[in-house]
This record gives C-alpha cells, sequence and structure tokens, in this order.
C-alpha cells in the first residue's frame, strides 16, 4: 500500500481491495457514500499505471456505481482525481443528489448540488460510524 492509500484510513475504511485498486469510505463525507478509489501502485500519475489496472478499473467502476446507488440512491457521481496534497493516484467519488439521504442516525445534504461538490461541508464519520458504514457497504459488494 502507498501513503496516500493509509492517510484515507487503510486498513479501517476498506471496502474491498482489487489487484490494482482499493475502494475506501471516505472518512469525510461530503455526500452519503462518499469513497475513495485508489490506485495500490505508488504511481503518481495516472499515465503510469500499468495497462491491467485501467481493464480492472472498468470493473470497479461498475461494482461501486451498483453499490452506491443501492445504498445512497444517487443521481449523478462525480469522479474527482485531486492528487495535490495526496500525491498517489486516487479519485474521490462523490455520490450526488438534491437534497438530503439520511442513514444510521445521520442525515448529509448535497450542499454543491447541482453545482461543484462543496468538499469542504464534509461530515468527519466518528470510528463507531466509520466500522458501521464499511460493514454495509463491504455487504453491497458482494
Amino acid at each position: 500500500m502507498n501513503p496516500t492509500i493509509e492517510k484515507f484510513g487503510y486498513p479501517t475504511t476498506l471496502i474491498k481491495a482489487y489487484e490494482h485498486w482499493v475502494v475506501l469510505a471516505r472518512p469525510a463525507q461530503v455526500t452519503l457514500g462518499s469513497l475513495i478509489l485508489a490506485a495500490r501502485s505508488p504511481a503518481t500519475a495516472y499515465s503510469h499505471l500499468p495497462v491491467s489496472a485501467f481493464a480492472e478499473q472498468a470493473q470497479v467502476v461498475a461494482e461501486i456505481e451498483r453499490a452506491l446507488a443501492a445504498f445512497s440512491g444517487y443521481e449523478k457521481i462525480n469522479y474527482l482525481m485531486l492528487m495535490m496534497v495526496d500525491p498517489h493516484v486516487h479519485y474521490h467519488i462523490i455520490p450526488r443528489y438534491e437534497g438530503e439521504r439520511s442513514w444510521d442516525g445521520l442525515t448529509l445534504k448535497d450542499a454543491g448540488w447541482p453545482g461543484v461538490p462543496d468538499l469542504k461541508n464534509a461530515v468527519a464519520l466518528d470510528g463507531e460510524q466509520m466500522a458501521a458504514l464499511v460493514d454495509e457497504l463491504q455487504q453491497l459488494f458482494r
């Protein structure tokens, strides 16, 4: 694993591991079901990933979208590859919806809807909330 994956809470936040990618619950939920899709490679440029990582990414994205549709009923989904602070290849996956979504006593509004996601409006989950979120999302990836 690379330091970017560890910064996003691995292994506590791990939802599913693939050969080239990991799907993590984003510790700060921008909207309900916000994830991190991170390459396991030490690459700091998208073009430096092996060809097989790109092929696998298609499968991973399909699984992410299926699971998040069931979990949060998103209307749109944003894949943000920012890589400014955390240099290794990764995406912030933000399910988008009008209004609010509630889960496990937590209500999250998509503060940026219908524009750019408001990353500064993210809600940091405590350890118990994160464990519950990871557990529920893991079930949807099976």
